[in-house]
């Protein structure tokens, strides 16, 4: 069987699994990209490359020049890709074995949470986005504040704030929650105080006098542009990275985590303040009870080099120092 018709074959597989569509593109590009190596290495067009050719020395030279231009989280990803596509193909029969076990991988680094810096570092974003702060050519703090209360309080990844509805906030007064559609199609619900339902409803107030021709209907997306319709990825990640440029905060913010930090501070903060790590997993929608386990992890490894880094221990070292002498 030729390798393209075993791989549209493996994404007809995963159709009852309802992957994200960010998923699945994912899978493709890991697909593609090793695919095109394995042409390269055996010199065949991709057409022609059978299931048969996806052998151990060729996945191996395949791996290995992938692993020359990309980093280690990039390569593992496509190795979890190729090890669940032939995987697959031995389950259908297109191969005796799985040789992703020949192949080599780096090391699954563990997880490092990146807060924003600063104990006092959300609240100061917060009052900044609230008093109007970012300067944009069509300013609009209603959405500012809600996106970054969105991370801040409800710990909501990009997908997530981008798949909010009308009707994601429900429940009676005092016991408001926001439905989320997560990860992996691992829907929660969220608990919220009453101060998201009334910032939601003066974000909705200014979607209407914004678009007055625009029709809200409970399934609209909640997060709009300045055009009215629903608001992208990169809008989304811009918007959050200019307020903390407008905040006088970007200097907080860890290398690549971006709005990614709003959640990571929602989860230290939870831990900080003693939650579980089975409460922080239900919280954030987390597939494994250990990467909630990291938050906490994180949070004593932090204490104790604020503890260690204690000027006093230093004239303790030179006291002791130089009673030993």
């Amino acid at each position: 069987m030729k390798v393209l018709a075993a791989q549209s074959a493996f994404f007809a597989a995963r159709r009852p699994r309802k992957d994200s569509p960010h998923t699945t593109d994912a899978y493709r590009r890991d697909l593609a990209g090793i695919t095109t190596l394995l042409c390269a290495h055996l010199d065949i067009e991709a057409e022609h490359l059978e299931v048969d050719d996806l052998t151990a020395h060729a996945l191996r030279a395949a791996f290995g020049a992938f692993a020359d231009s990309h980093a280690k989280s990039s390569v593992l990803r496509a190795w979890s890709t190729w090890n669940q596509f032939l995987t697959f193909c031995v389950s259908d029969s297109l191969l005796a074995g799985n040789p992703m076990g020949a192949v080599a991988r780096p090391k699954t680094p563990p997880l490092s949470p990146k807060p924003l810096r600063g104990e006092d570092t959300p609240e100061v974003l917060l009052r900044s986005v609230a008093d109007g702060a970012r300067q944009s050519r069509d300013p609009w703090p209603e959405r500012d504040v809600l996106v970054i209360a969105l991370g801040l309080v409800a710990g909501l990844r990009s997908g997530e704030m981008r798949t909010l509805t009308a009707d994601s906030l429900a429940g009676r007064a005092g016991e408001m929650r926001l439905h989320v559609h997560g990860k992996g199609s691992r829907d929660r619900s969220i608990p919220v105080e009453p101060i998201m339902a009334k910032i939601i409803e003066t974000y909705v107030d200014s979607c209407v006098q914004r678009f007055p021709r625009k029709r809200f209907g409970r399934s609209t997306k909640l997060l709009l542009d300045r055009t009215g319709e629903p608001i992208g990825r990169g809008g989304l990640e811009y918007l959050v990275k200019s307020c903390y440029r407008w905040a006088g905060l970007h200097d907080r913010v860890p290398a690549g985590a971006n709005l990614h930090a709003l959640r990571h501070t929602f989860a230290t903060r939870l831990a900080e303040d003693g939650a579980t790590a089975s409460e922080i997993m239900r919280l954030l929608g987390h597939a494994s009870l250990a990467t909630s386990q990291n938050y906490i992890e994180a949070t004593g490894r932090e204490q104790r080099a604020a503890a260690a880094s204690n000027r006093t221990y230093r004239s303790l070292d030179q006291a002791i120092g130089e009673n030993e002498a």
